[in-house]
């Protein structure tokens, strides 16, 4: 009787007190202070259609399961303001009205996945999925990928990564659909910069997160202080010194820079012929970088891990020979896992890249190289003739010698300003009033040496306009590199006042089975799952009546 006393007790106090245990060793399912944060201030529901439903492959099911484990626990903090459900995009039998489907969310946002699934009387079939969803929040629509494809990993690990990311994911959205303010972020004009066609792709990614505006500085004293980061992508033009004193400032005051700067500048066009040339431009900033502590050197890399090009080898019929080469004036730059912006992230592919050096030992200053070339590369000083007869030969091992040059820098603290002990420029518009700091307060930039890793292409269409390639996919190849993740994670993590990015550091170990000991030993295991719990329970039954006997027996 005491014990149900207890029972109805412990049941009767749990009803006033909230507390979720996590058992597993990475916490796997206890969401960070910073999402229950959110979820616990929505004023409107957030519904989430989770495009992972039907028959799927163990895998998938796996993020099915882990997909709906975590927004069963977005709803525990959120209550009724979230809610969800999963939906299978070919479950209708008709097949247009499955293309039909697939169409939208595909135009929607979400990418397709071709699976190989084995058929029930045995053989395959292919199988397209959409492993992402779509948050609604005010009436307004946005997708989340769910999938983490990096060909180089293994499907299982790729799937894991996935699974780490949810929480990362699907909360940085509701974030930013849910938030009262919209941060805004900006693209430089004025300097020969890329235009709003050549950064299309990644503008339209980035307006799912930001207010994003474009701009000349025009010397404008204060003009880039309402934005959270500036993005200075590909200056062709040097800057002005009332342009750089703007920037300048604005650093100062805790603005953040994303700077994509060709330092070489190589005529592509020019190529067509066979040969072109690889000449330093300064833009005037050389200076200003060097006082934040990065310098980009005026050369090359060159790197035996490189992305390939089609090239003419010869005629045949009245017809060019196309054939696609390596090139290797174009790395593909492994991403390391030890950093939130590059972890988790597919090859990034450079065109014409230059070395980025650190300089200065200034203690205020914290630089972490983001990505750097492969342990075989080489470095061309200029000016250079680059020609496509590289193409023809086999190079030496001992033409690369240079390993791990930086190509992106992370540099964070408090900077020097570029303009102490020199006079204002006079060509600064607003003069008055104006706040001149020569220390900046905590803040953080990021520098790639090479401006076109933001470039998508542009093609005319049939009528007239231009269309906006993806960032990132090689119009060759249709492989797709993950310059766009990686320029959406840099601007994240540059805006990132609640340590939200830090969530894309999570890792959940892997823990795969050995698949040479399910082979060697799969008859024992199955006896032993099989047969062992009938054996246990007659056991029990044997022991028990013996047990029994010996004890009643007497009577």
């Amino acid at each position: 009787m005491i014990y149900i006393c207890i029972i109805i007790l412990v049941n009767y106090l749990s009803s006033f007190l909230f507390y979720r245990f996590d058992l597993t060793a990475e916490k796997r399912f206890s969401l960070s202070a910073t999402t229950k944060k959110i979820l616990k201030g929505l004023d409107d529901v957030v519904y989430i259609k989770v495009y992972l439903e039907g028959a799927l492959p163990a895998g998938f099911m796996r993020l099915h399961n882990s997909a709906r484990e975590m927004l069963d626990e977005f709803k525990v903090y959120g209550k009724d303001m979230i809610d969800y459900e999963f939906i299978n995009p070919g479950a209708d039998k008709d097949p247009a009205v499955r293309r039909q489907v697939m169409n939208s969310l595909y135009e929607a946002g979400l990418q397709p996945t071709n699976l190989q699934v084995k058929e029930k009387e045995g053989g395959t079939s292919q199988k397209i999925i959409f492993p992402g969803a779509i948050l609604s929040y005010k009436g307004v629509d946005v997708p989340v990928n769910l999938l983490e494809n990096n060909p180089l990993l293994y499907w299982e690990v790729n799937l894991n990564n996935s699974i780490q990311a949810l929480e990362f994911k699907f909360i940085n959205m509701i974030r930013n659909m849910s938030s009262d303010t919209v941060e805004k972020i900006a693209f430089i004009e004025g300097h020969g910069e890329l235009d709003q066609y050549q950064t299309g792709d990644i503008t339209r990614e980035l307006a799912n997160y930001y207010q994003v505006d474009r701009g000349v500085i025009g010397g404008v004293y204060g003009c880039l202080d309402r934005y959270e980061a500036v993005i200075i992508a590909k200056p062709v033009k040097p800057f002005s010194e009332a342009d750089k004193f703007v920037i300048d400032q604005y650093l100062m005051h805790g603005g953040k820079l994303l700077w994509l700067i060709d330092p070489v500048q190589v005529n592509t066009d020019s190529l067509v012929t066979g040969t072109t040339y690889a000449l330093y431009f300064p833009l005037n900033i050389e200076d200003q970088l060097f006082r934040y502590g990065v310098r980009i050197n005026p050369n090359l890399i060159r790197d035996i891990q490189c992305h390939v090009i089609p090239v003419n080898k010869g005629m045949s019929g009245g017809q060019p020979q196309w054939q696609l080469t390596p090139w290797y004036y174009y790395p593909l730059v492994a991403p390391p896992a030890g950093n939130t912006i590059t972890r988790n992230l597919n090859l990034i592919l450079f065109q014409f890249a230059s070395v980025i050096d650190t300089v200065g030992d200034d203690p205020g200053i914290v630089k972490k190289v983001l990505l750097a070339s492969s342990p075989y590369s080489d470095i061309v000083e200029v000016p250079a003739i680059i020609s496509l007869r590289e193409t023809d030969r086999q190079p030496g091992e001992q033409e690369f010698k240079e390993s791990f040059k930086p190509l992106a820098v992370l540099a964070e603290g408090q900077f020097q300003s570029v303009f102490n002990n020199r006079p204002v420029p006079p060509q600064v518009s607003r003069r008055q009033g104006m706040t001149f700091r020569n220390i900046s307060r905590l803040t953080k930039m990021i520098v790639v040496s090479d401006g076109d890793v933001i470039r998508n292409d542009v093609t005319m269409s049939s009528q007239g306009g231009p269309v906006i390639g993806q960032l990132g996919m090689d119009r060759y190849t249709s492989q797709v590199f993950g310059n766009k993740e990686f320029i959406l994670n840099a601007v994240n993590y540059l805006t990132d006042a609640t340590g939200l990015m830090e969530l894309r550091g999570r890792e959940f170990k892997l823990r795969l089975l050995d698949k040479k000991r399910i082979t060697d030993e799969r008859t024992g295991w199955i006896l032993l799952n099989t047969a062992g719990p009938v054996i246990v329970v007659i056991l029990f039954g044997i022991l028990f009546n013996l047990r029994r006997k010996s004890r009643y027996g007497k009577f």
